[in-house]
């Protein structure tokens, strides 16, 4: 290498030891000096060696600067090793403080070494040593070298030596500067070894801030162009090569960031259709992004055990980038994956094959999760040829549906799974569906995970999305196809849609039973839902009876211990207490739950669901003393096995806390439905079910403390959610309408209680009959008011 630079003239004072050589002991313990004359020509300083890149176009201020120039001047860290993600920029920050440091702490000497490899730093040093030590009279480059480090070692000169771009610890192995209260040390590299690190100030260096993103774009770009430039920032990940790259393209084609980020969005466009040529690029980059990180997956991969860090990144290339499980890669479809062959590979040889590429900087491995730039993860799908991206589409899967457990008990491990099912979707959709005869498990499993989770807006949509591409790969009468409708009709109903739901599952019944039997799984389930909705819909009596034909069915089919014969004799219990029959629940219940204990196990979902039914309707047939003691300890049990987080514990609590304020502990099941109102808000919404629940509740209890107008405040949120939920002439809306005209009847309000209940009786005559339980309830409640 060449010394480059304007050589400047000597400053006074200039160490008298330059005009007579200079006094280098040799590394080795030999306490030997030696002298260097040798015609060496005179040496100017301050003196540069190497050539310090230049400054880029538009070069953008970081914060990461401040830290590294404090470092330099007030800390005096002797070596500090700048580490990120190829093209984060970590070459221009080197730079720059080089520039600056080289004047304002005002350096002697400036080395700047691009590492290529061992043999490029030591025909750096030898360079310098020629400059500095030897004269022009070569001489070994290996013992230059010593000898240029040892002079680092002596001199009373102040010296600055960049390594940029370092590959391997190994390469640098007895190449090292020393430290020197006169010197310092900037290494860049991609890689974080322990050997690399050990003893040496780390900076990590990330993406640009969304500020300096955005500042550095407005400043690249002609104001013509700049309409979105947040837009194009967040699409690429706010990598600094990667903006510098789309600059010059949007530049050369005077494209608007609003035209680019059309382009970045259609995955038919490669990102080498994005960026310029290699041979265009200009910053002074010398590889675009794609090459650059092409040569540390190639590095990664050669980290024993050797050829698996590609596999496990390909994987994680259709994932969340955010964030994915650790565990996950140590699936066997993971795993299997990754030996591509007959050897075998374990949870230990995936872990290390993650570090490998943590090592890299293209993962984020830490805390059991593992994190990858999003742009890392386009340009290594679209180095995939198509029938390998289907195999990564597929295992990929495979592995998510195998970490997918059946009930959600982590909140957070949950919301995990569900965004890299979303993301797997996302983009290799076409993949999981080619050539399929059947729906991929983990789709299920990803829309019944935003149901269960209270999602519903996104459940419908994604029962939607799924379910049509199913009906236009599978056919309309694949039975996955029909499971997806059901999944649909369940999640728009418990949303409120019910008369969507209702003849959506009419339609669904007949034509499953007509292509499938009907006695096929799939049509007892829809005939299930079908039931179920009718609930839902203000008639218990008519899901009830709709039920109890279908458990006979589903007994006769698949056997009375069967878990979907279980859960809906669970399911048939509670219509059969909502319409007035608490008795036969009991006695339903109470014949169950002996065969799900035997069936599922004692700490099975379904088993603590039928304990939790059958305790709220122990206490509804008047035995509140043994219901409310049955309801703690269940509720105690389903915490303990499925979480305090979970769905299920938040309906039992609320329960709970309804029958102890009916066994008198009014203040205290107050304060337990107030507390639960504000989670049940916080979690679901305010236009939820379980949260008109909870205020339902809250309202009977203020009013049985002689607190109408309280209750009239809750109930008059549920009226207006409901309105906006169901419409004015739904009998859950007509349910609200008369427990607050009785509130207000209660607050003296009789005028205003009558003609509301009027109104009421009226439509549920027309809704119900007039011989409904709800309609003969509403009759005597306005004819108390009338009497009053």
């Amino acid at each position: 290498m060449q010394s480059a630079g304007a050589r400047e003239p000597a400053s006074e004072g200039a160490d008298a030891r330059n005009a007579q050589g200079v006094q280098v002991v040799l590394p080795g313990g030999s306490g030997v000096q030696h002298n260097y004359f040798a015609g060496r020509r005179p040496v100017s300083w301050p003196h540069l060696v190497g050539v310090i890149p230049p400054r880029a176009d538009g070069y953008q201020h970081r914060a990461v600067f401040t830290v590294l120039a404090d470092n330099f001047r007030v800390r005096r860290v002797p070596v500090q090793v700048i580490a990120g993600l190829g093209g984060v920029g970590k070459t221009q920050l080197a730079a720059e403080l080089a520039r600056r440091m080289r004047v304002e702490a005002a350096l002697d000497l400036v080395v700047w070494v691009s590492v290529l490899s061992r043999a490029g730093v030591v025909s750096a040093y030898a360079q310098a040593a020629t400059d500095l030590v030897l004269g022009p009279d070569s001489q070994d480059p290996d013992q230059a070298a010593v000898r240029f480090l040892s002079w680092l070692g002596s001199t009373g000169k102040s010296w600055l030596v960049v390594l940029d771009d370092v590959a391997s610890a190994a390469d640098m192995r007895a190449l090292w500067p020393p430290e020197h209260p006169n010197g310092h040390t900037i290494v860049t590299t991609r890689r974080r070894d322990a050997e690399l690190l050990a003893g040496r100030e780390l900076v990590g260096v990330a993406e640009f801030t969304e500020r300096e993103a955005i500042d550095y774009l407005v400043g690249k770009l002609p104001a013509g162009l700049t309409d979105d430039v947040g837009g194009v920032a967040a699409d690429l990940g706010r990598l600094p090569l990667a903006l510098g790259h789309a600059a010059a393209y949007m530049r050369d084609q005077e494209l608007t960031c609003t035209a680019y980020r059309r382009r970045f969005a259609d995955r038919r466009r490669r990102l080498s259709g994005l960026f310029p040529e290699e041979s265009e690029l200009f910053d002074h980059a010398a590889k675009t992004v794609a090459t650059t990180w092409s040569l540390s997956v190639e590095a990664a991969d050669r980290v024993a055990p050797t050829g698996v860090a590609r596999p496990l990144l390909e994987l994680a290339s259709v994932l969340d980038s955010n964030g994915m499980p650790e565990t996950l890669f140590a699936t066997e479809a993971a795993l299997g994956y990754a030996a591509r062959g007959p050897a075998a590979l374990n949870e230990d040889d995936a872990r290390d094959g993650l570090r490998a590429l943590h090592r890299f900087h293209l993962v984020a491995h830490d805390a059991g999760l593992v994190r990858v730039h999003a742009l890392v993860q386009r340009a290594v799908r679209e180095e995939l040829p198509e029938q390998r991206l289907a195999a990564v589409a597929v295992s990929a899967a495979d592995a998510l549906a195998c970490l997918w457990p059946d009930v959600d008990v982590d909140a957070r491990f949950a919301q995990l799974l569900r965004a890299n099912g979303v993301t797997l979707y996302r983009v290799v959709a076409d993949q999981l569906w080619a050539n399929a005869s059947v729906a991929h498990p983990v789709l299920s499993r990803l829309v019944r995970g935003f149901g269960d989770a209270a999602m519903l807006s996104d459940a419908i949509a994604w029962a939607r999305d799924i379910g049509d591409a199913a009906h236009r790969v599978l056919g309309a009468g694949h039975r996955d196809t029909m499971a997806f409708r059901n999944q649909l009709a369940m999640w728009l109903g418990d949303a409120g849609q019910v008369d969507e739901a209702i003849a959506e599952l009419e339609r669904l019944v007949a034509e499953v039973a007509a292509t499938l039997g009907p006695d096929d799984p799939n049509t007892l389930d829809a005939r299930q839902n079908l039931g179920y909705q009718r609930g839902h819909a203000g008639d218990p009596a008519a899901a009830a009876s709709e039920l109890a034909e279908v458990l006979v069915d589903c007994q006769r089919v698949l056997g009375p211990d069967d878990w979907r014969s279980l859960n809906l004799a669970d399911q048939l219990a509670f219509w059969l207490g909502k319409s007035g029959d608490a008795a036969g629940a009991v006695a339903l219940l109470r014949e169950t739950l002996p065969r799900v204990v035997r069936t599922c196990g004692p700490e099975h979902r379904t088993t603590l669901s039928v304990r939790g039914n059958l305790a709220w309707w122990v206490a509804e047939s008047g035995q509140v003393s043994e219901g409310v003691a049955a309801l703690r300890e269940v509720v105690a049990d389903t915490v303990r096995v499925l979480g305090a987080e979970h769905r299920d514990v938040s309906v039992l609590r609320n329960n709970l806390a309804y029958w102890q304020g009916r066994s008198g502990d009014i203040a205290g099941a107050v304060a337990a439905l107030e507390e639960l109102l504000l989670e049940r808000l916080r979690v679901f919404g305010p236009d939820h079910r379980d949260s008109h629940a909870t205020r339902n509740g809250l309202a009977e209890l203020y009013l049985e403390s002689g607190d109408p107008a309280a209750a009239i405040a809750h109930l008059e949120v549920v009226l207006a959610s409901r309105r906006q939920v169901f419409g004015d002439d739904h009998s859950e809306t007509w349910d609200t309408r008369y427990r607050l005209a009785c509130a207000r009847g209660d607050l003296g309000e009789t005028v205003q209680a009558v003609e509301e209940l009027a109104a009421v009786l009226d439509a549920r005559e027309r809704l119900l009959g007039a011989d409904h339980r709800e309609t003969d309830r509403t009759r005597q409640s306005l004819a108390h008011w009338r009497a009053r």
